[in-house]
């Protein structure tokens, strides 16, 4: 059933308070608006409901389990660390919650292919697999930076059948990827529907994704009441675009008593280029087709930016974050690449859990976080994808450490 909140934001016109809306050239306005017309009708049919729900346990492996970090929480002391497991559902991170749904929509829609950006990989993957589940052709673009990055995911998407578009142009990263997909939409609209990865770009895709994401935040709330007989008292994600942080957020978001904490990539500095903290450091501006707050240089224009994680090395976040960072319902967490990587590797010897480096900048919060609150706390992390797309990189970069806690 869904809150209050949900039901109430955004607006008909896509805005969650004064960000959002839908900011496209003339020829997208229609396949746009089919797509919402769609989803509308989609949303509340049984059919729908029913081939989502059959998807998702029966080949998801959902409901994913939310594991007590017990030698973590030892480790830090302090508050109890508890971990939704998004890294054991199919293809090991949150974005199939959504591909599964966007395929179903593209199908319904009567189209054969679909087209996305990626960064870290994870939703390319997500969506090459629910492509090659459906029948539908996949087409992924990708920054040159991120597929030198992230190869076993770019291996992952062609063995699944995507065609591999790499972005050549910029930082050749994620904004990059974003431009590229765009213009390659822009011209197959009659076949291809566009499936944006994260809770960004124009109206209706971040309320979309937000609701097709908010699986995770469903079983959540009833998880935790299994664990603790109560709501956590802080609820933490990583935010990039912020999908992961969206879904596991609308479990809470009517709970007054749960503090929600999305956590930014603070990279290796403060000055621009050397992180990607859009809340934090960021203005109002419109791009990719939305209003939000985003990181701009010093001709009003999207500022380069960094993580190591590349999942969220982005310019922008999804305007609902925004939002919901101005009416103060979400603080917001930072966490740098060394904390990152600290906590990739004490929750792999800890707890034999090898976390996504997106995600590691959510469990290395908590640790910061756990150890300022007493052992009658709790903080629910969403552990939003695994690191199997990681170990390359940061055993080159970051020699593993002995194992002596």
């Amino acid at each position: 059933m869904k809150s209050n909140y949900l039901e109430s934001t955004p607006n008909k016109d896509g805005y969650f308070g004064k960000f959002g809306g839908s900011f496209i050239p003339p020829m997208l306005e229609k396949p746009f608006e089919d797509i919402k017309n769609a989803y509308e009708q989609l949303k509340n049919s049984p059919e729908f409901i029913d081939e989502l729900k059959y998807v998702r346990k029966h080949y998801q492996g959902r409901p994913t389990p939310i594991s007590f970090a017990k030698n973590l929480t030892k480790y830090c002391g302090g508050a109890k660390i508890y971990l939704k497991r998004e890294d054991l559902n199919h293809t090991g991170a949150h974005k199939l919650n959504h591909c599964m749904a966007e395929v179903i929509l593209a199908k319904h829609l009567g189209k054969k292919k679909v087209i996305a950006e990626t960064g870290a990989g994870q939703h390319g993957v997500a969506l090459a697999t629910a492509a090659a589940y459906f029948g539908l052709e996949c087409e992924i673009h990708m920054g040159e930076v991120d597929i030198a990055k992230e190869h076993p995911n770019v291996i992952r998407m062609k063995i699944l059948g995507a065609k591999i578009v790499p972005a050549t142009h910029g930082l050749k990263t994620l904004k990059e990827a974003v431009d590229s997909a765009f213009e390659s939409y822009v011209s197959q609209t009659d076949d291809a529907i566009y499936c944006i990865g994260s809770v960004v770009g124009p109206h209706p895709f971040p309320m979309m994704v937000r609701d097709f994401q908010s699986i995770i935040g469903i079983e959540s709330k009833e998880q935790f009441i299994e664990h603790e007989n109560s709501n956590p008292n802080h609820v933490i994600a990583c935010v990039g675009g912020g999908s992961n942080a969206m879904g596991i957020f609308a479990g809470f978001i009517d709970d007054a008593d749960v503090n929600l904490i999305g956590v930014e990539p603070m990279g290796t500095g403060e000055e621009l280029g050397e992180h990607a903290a859009s809340l934090t450091y960021g203005e109002e501006g419109v791009m990719h087709g939305f209003n939000s707050i985003m990181l701009k240089d010093e001709n009003g224009e999207p500022a380069p930016v960094y993580s190591i994680g590349s999942g969220i090395d982005y310019p922008s976040v999804g305007p609902e974050h925004a939002h919901l960072k101005e009416i103060g319902r979400t603080k917001v967490g930072l966490c740098n690449d060394s904390e990152a990587v600290d906590a990739f590797y004490k929750l792999s010897q800890l707890e034999g859990i090898i976390p996504a480096l997106e995600s590691a900048h959510a469990v290395g919060y908590a640790m910061k976080l756990a150890k300022t609150l007493p052992e009658d706390k709790t903080i629910l992390v969403n552990l939003s994808g695994r690191g199997d797309k990681d170990i390359d990189f940061v055993v080159e970069n970051h020699p593993i450490p002995n194992a002596k806690f």
